[in-house]
């Protein structure tokens, strides 16, 4: 596979194309571990993720969100979206970061960390427990756990932050 790449700032006419990364880097990534067959083979999964990504590509209460994806020929396959966790937040969180599999270790996930994010803001994460390969995605770019963990929908997840300018490796 050629790692030739793009990453550019999301378009409403992307929604469907990142909603079928979504739910295909879920499948891929959480099947069998964190997240139930029946919740991720549900009729209504991809068309729920389609909605959601219209609408936060469309809707005045998403504007402040930084969203992009990485492009391999043509093809949108990764994700990324970042925004404050609520209007007071002094910091940012990385709400969604997802590559289809294929494309991991290709650098589209660091661009497009790095794409909606800033190294001069605190950022926040929250990552699925078991999960090491992101956990270690975000230890490599500066994210360490902070102690807090949650479970909800029953998946257990653990709380990461990178402090500003604390930017790990680009590779």
């Amino acid at each position: 596979m050629t790692s030739a790449f793009t990453v550019r700032p999301a378009r409403i006419d992307d929604a469907a194309a990142i909603a079928l990364v979504h739910a295909t880097s879920w499948r891929e990534t959480y099947r069998g571990t964190l997240v139930s067959d029946s919740v991720l083979d549900a009729p209504t999964f991809l068309p729920d993720r389609e909605l959601f990504w219209t609408r936060a590509l469309t809707e005045e209460r998403w504007a402040h969100m930084r969203v992009a994806v990485s492009v391999h020929q043509g093809e949108i396959t990764g994700i990324a979206m970042s925004g404050p966790s609520d209007p007071d937040a002094a910091s940012q969180h990385l709400f969604v970061l997802y590559a289809l599999a294929r494309h991991h270790g290709d650098g589209s996930g660091t661009a497009l960390l790095h794409a909606v994010t800033r190294h001069d803001e605190d950022t926040t994460l929250w990552v699925g427990d078991p999960n090491p390969r992101a956990q270690a995605f975000y230890r490599k770019h500066g994210f360490v756990p902070d102690g807090t963990v949650k479970v909800e929908d029953g998946i257990r997840e653990i709380r990461m932050l990178r402090a500003a300018s604390a930017r790990g490796t680009s590779a």
